[in-house]
Formats: structure tokens, sequence, C-alpha cells
């Protein structure tokens, strides 16, 4: 993982950065584990508002503190969108990290920090795993609006997120949809001619030009991982499930997804979204 020289981060840079405790919220559970480290849903304990807690691996504070985790927060500090998830603050953890019977760890890092964030209550990937799920027709226009609708607000602010994917898609209980986890997104330029990683969207979601290889691209990515989040609702699991880039690019290439157009149920749906724009 690429990380930051000790000097570059400032944790008093903003008000975001580390002005309270992880000592302020009450952690209820996990619910997320990562590359990036784990997820907790938790409890504000003055107010009681009930956020996520996302901690941010440190194994080796030597090495100071990972880029991606610096890209992340840059980014989201800028973004401010009813469909992108918001970053509250940064909260700290000064002691020593705690073993599983709440004594102090000494090979552990001996400090954290956490992002807190609004806790939402579904991912989509969840919501569409559940047994004899398939959604509505308003249900997939409600959703798909609400996600080009934050992504276009990314794009508008020149910032690709590189990972669309129904994992990464929040639900509320309200049926309120926003974009989350921004660890692979990037600033660009609307010329596009800085080169990027093609090492990234999770290989479902992943589109032809950078299996292919190239290093320049933008929005286009973003869109077409957008368009197999709409047919995988549509179709009620993902069009292009690929165990790798081999697998994953034969159907693209044959154009097979077009078979999911056979099914009555789909091309009503499309149908309705196209002539209904009513509501």
């Amino acid at each position: 993982m690429a990380i930051a020289a000790p000097g570059q981060l400032n944790i008093n840079e903003s008000s975001l950065w580390g002005s309270r405790s992880v000592d302020c919220f009450e952690k209820l559970e996990q619910i997320g584990e990562g590359t990036y480290g784990q997820v907790y849903m938790a409890r504000e304990i003055k107010t009681g508002e009930i956020v996520a807690l996302k901690k941010i691996r440190m194994d080796n504070e030597r090495e100071g503190f990972p880029i991606t985790a610096i890209r992340e927060i840059k980014i989201l500090k800028k973004l401010h969108h009813e469909n992108v998830i918001k970053l509250k603050e940064i909260v700290t953890s000064p002691g020593p990290e705690k073993d599983e019977q709440g004594r102090p760890d000494g090979n552990k890092y001996k400090g954290g920090i956490y992002m807190v964030f609004e806790y939402m209550d579904h991912d989509l990937t969840g919501l569409s795993d559940r047994p004899g799920m398939r959604f509505s027709v308003p249900q997939i226009k409600c959703y798909m609006r609400q996600l080009l609708t934050g992504l276009h607000y990314c794009h508008v602010n020149q910032v690709l997120h590189r990972d669309i994917k129904g994992s990464n898609l929040l639900i509320d209980n309200e049926g309120n949809l926003k974009l989350a986890d921004f660890g692979l997104a990037r600033s660009f330029s609307s010329d596009h001619n800085g080169n990027l990683t093609n090492r990234v969207i999770t290989l479902w979601y992943r589109p032809p030009e950078l299996l292919l290889g190239t290093t320049k691209y933008g929005p286009a990515v973003d869109m077409w991982s957008v368009g197999c989040i709409f047919a995988e609702l549509l179709h009620g699991k993902p069009i292009f499930p690929g165990k790798d880039e081999v697998r994953h690019a034969g159907p693209m290439l044959l154009l097979d997804y077009f078979k999911i157009m056979n099914d009555g149920y789909e091309l009503g749906c499309l149908r309705s979204m196209i002539i209904d724009q009513t509501d």
C-alpha cells in the first residue's frame, strides 16, 4: 500500500481532523471489513446519533498514513451532495488498541484513526441477495436516478469513482441511495491526458478499455459500471460474472449480453422507463 511520510499529514489542517476522540462513540457492531480496515455501526454518546466508523488500517505507523486514505478524505471533503455519502469528521484513538478481552495490546498501532460517516441501513448487493428479491420498475427507476444524479455531480467536479458496484451503493430504509467508498477515486483533468492505473473497478463491473490496458480514460469507465448495475437490477443477477479477465471479457466481445433483452419482463421495464418520464 502506498503511504505518506509522517510530515505529509497534518491532522490539524481542518476542523474535521482529529478534534475529537473515538471514545465519543460507542461501537455497536462490526458491519464490514476489507483491505482498508474495519467498519462499525456506532452511536455518538452525547447525541445518540447512529453513525458508521471506518477504521483506517495502519499496521506500521513508521511508514506513515496511507495515500489511499488521504485521497479519499480529500475528495469527500469537497463533495457535498444528497447522493454522495457524507464524511462527518475524523476522530482518533490516542491510546493503545485493545485485544478481544479489552486489554491494551502492545503489538498493535498505538493510535487509531477513524472516518465518521452518516449511517445507511443497507447496500444494494445485500438487498439484491435476499431470497426471492426482485426489484420493481419504480424501485429501479428510483435507484438509477439517484445513482446517476450522484455520479453526475462527481464527474462535474472532476472526480472518478472507479469502483461502482452494488456493495458501494448504500440505501437507507426510506429508499435514499448514496455513493460510498471513494478509496479508489481520483481527480481527473478534462483533457484526460494524465495516465491512470487500469487496475481499478471490481472485475464484474470493469469496462473493456481497462481490460485492454488503457491508462487514459475518463467518466465513461464509471458509466460502464452503472450500465452493469442497471442490467443487474433488471436481470436479477450480474451480467458479466467472470472469474478472471479472459472469462469476463469473452461475453463482451461476443455481445452475449444482448440475450438478457429476450426477457419480456426486462423489456417491459425498459419500455416503462423510456416512455414514462413524468415521475
